[in-house]
């Protein structure tokens, strides 16, 4: 049996249940759709082996319709080239489930080029892997997908809950659903190992940058928790994408760009102020105050100032931190390059907010990262 990392302190911290979430991907239901059988019983090894207990093999993905109805899956790997019904069929077929149940498919194929990689993102599959591939790699990508399908079924449930529940218990049941969108958010956050704890940096500089241009504490620190959130509808972006170390084609930034609107919908329809402000963030943080962002393209003060505040906290950490596809870049730097989108891409007052925070904290430049702001 492969033997996953253990959880460290932190991850168990954070999720509260990492022993919960092993034992229900392990025993999740893991159906192999390739029209070579040999294909089929080496993975079904690799899976058993890896310790994941219920597999289900088939070579004609004809019988696909039929199992879904007789064993529901949890997550599907496919094949792209396949007779009768090729890969593409079987992500068409099972496109209810991926919109409706967030059914996550894994495509395992020997064509590597760009035009199938797009086309089976484009049609909802969540990554993508080519032959030959790493055994303990693919284990771990089927862990990731069946643990954020575990999470996604939380939330459902406790969303359920909270339209079931009674007056009395509501507040109580509110606080859990915010604790599962939290956890949510850090789910997507632990997928991109270079942007770690970027959510919490840039909530906290997004509080500091409300209080700059005069909000009250309260409503900050509110700010501050809904900051945090921006990015949760990555959890709905393939690994592939975000894990990209070049630049990404046009169809991949058309993909990318709805995590503004998965968020908006995982965190919308609550009556809690918190996810309220949530949503509104998650929605507008990449508008452009020249008219020229995403997803509305709303100009100047149609964007509402919490997207706006946002907006630049995220820059500034993204330029100062990290990246798949460069390394951080100095403080002064971060400063220059937002200073050229003076209130084009940025509201100006909250860029000279941000240079006013900047040079009153010394650690800024003294450590060269966001996070040393907040040690």
């Amino acid at each position: 049996m492969i033997h996953f990392p253990p959880a460290d302190r932190g991850q168990t911290e954070l999720f509260g249940e990492p022993d919960r979430l092993a034992l229900l991907s392990l025993a999740a239901h893991i159906v192999i759709v390739d029209d070579e059988d040999t294909n089929v019983r080496m993975l079904a090894r690799m899976l058993e082996r890896g310790g994941f207990l219920s597999v289900t093999g088939i070579t004609d993905p004809r019988e696909l319709p039929r199992m879904l109805v007789a064993s529901p899956p949890d997550l599907v790997i496919t094949d792209l080239h396949m007779p009768e019904v090729d890969g593409f069929g079987v992500l068409d077929t099972l496109t209810p489930l991926i919109n409706q149940e967030r059914l996550p498919v894994l495509v395992v194929t020997g064509d590597s080029s760009r035009d199938a990689r797009q086309q089976a993102l484009t049609r909802g599959a969540k990554d993508f892997v080519t032959k030959p591939f790493d055994m303990v790699e693919v284990l771990l990508r089927v862990r990731n997908l069946l643990e954020s399908r575990v999470l996604f079924q939380d939330l459902r449930k406790q969303n359920r809950t909270l339209l079931e529940s009674a007056t009395g218990q509501s507040r109580e049941l509110e606080s859990t659903r915010i604790e599962m969108i939290e956890r949510l958010a850090l789910a997507a956050e632990y997928r991109d190992e270079e942007t770690s704890e970027h959510n919490q940096r840039v909530g906290l500089l997004s509080s500091r940058l409300a209080e700059a241009i005069g909000w009250t504490t309260e409503d900050a620190g509110l700010l501050r928790r809904a900051a945090a959130l921006h990015d949760i509808g990555k959890i709905g972006i393939p690994d592939a994408l975000l894990r990209k170390p070049g630049a990404l084609t046009e169809s991949e930034v058309r993909v990318m760009r709805t995590h503004t609107s998965i968020g908006a919908r995982i965190l919308g329809g609550s009556q809690v102020p918190l996810l309220q402000l949530a949503e509104t963030v998650a929605k507008s943080h990449h508008e452009r105050w020249d008219g020229t962002g995403y997803p509305r393209m709303l100009k100047g003060t149609e964007i509402p100032v919490a997207g706006r505040i946002v907006a630049v906290a995220d820059a500034f950490d993204a330029i100062t931190n990290d990246r798949p596809y460069r390394p951080a870049r100095p403080v002064s730097v971060a400063i220059q390059v937002l200073r050229e989108q003076y209130d084009r891409h940025y509201e100006g007052r909250l860029i000279d907010a941000l240079e006013r925070i900047v040079a009153s904290d010394r650690n800024y430049e003294e450590d060269n990262r966001v996070a040393a702001n907040f040690s």
